[in-house]
């Protein structure tokens, strides 16, 4: 039975952005398939207590300059395209519905490659329905289902019950990564992943 790699992700941060880039590779290295679990990160804040790096440290400038340092170095190091939003932080409620729809179909990947490339490559504002249409449509994804899905109570419950689920599982901030029942934080513990698939 192959083993599966969970990838819980929400297109607004920066560093489920990275993960999400080198998780393929990492997968394929080891033989083992990966599934995406999106969630509400705002959510999962208030439920946890807790905020974004970001926020967290806004008042320290040391720490900010380096965490954004720290991105751009991982991205530089592994090829990497990347740029900090212009929108930062990101509303993402509908794009995560949207990949909430997307779970499971055969365009999910291209989904998310899309959404998280308009977001930390081309500087998008996904949270204007327009522009996330017009993203849709540049990469061939089905517009008019996925719109509807974005106003669908279903969507909109789905998306929540597993932001719960998630934070019953620990969860406290994206990008979290399971390897059965263990669980690993951030894109700087894809090593430690690696030495558990290992």
């Amino acid at each position: 039975m192959t083993q599966t790699i969970e990838f819980v992700y929400d297109f607004c941060s920066p560093n489920a952005y990275l993960a999400h880039k080198v998780l393929p590779e990492l997968a394929n290295r080891h033989d083992v398939s990966v599934t995406n679990v999106p969630v509400l990160l705002s959510t999962i804040f208030k439920a946890t207590n807790n905020q974004g790096p970001f926020q967290a440290y806004s008042e320290n400038r040391q720490k900010t300059a380096y965490l954004t340092h720290d991105l751009h170095r991982f991205a530089r190091r592994r090829g990497l395209s990347f740029h900090m939003s212009p929108h930062f932080p990101v509303n993402t409620k509908f794009a995560m519905r949207g990949a909430i729809y997307a779970s499971g179909k055969s365009w999910e990947d291209r989904y998310i490659k899309s959404v998280f490339d308009a977001i930390w490559v081309h500087g998008q504002k996904v949270d204007e329905i327009n522009v996330l249409t017009e993203i849709l449509q540049e990469n061939d994804l089905p517009v008019r289902k996925l719109r509807e899905a974005i106003s669908s109570p279903d969507v909109k419950q789905q998306l929540k019950d597993q932001t719960k689920a998630a934070v019953r599982r620990g969860v406290f901030g994206v990008p979290t990564l399971f390897s059965g029942p263990e669980m690993f934080f951030g894109k700087n513990s894809l090593g430690n992943l690696e030495l558990e698939l290992g």
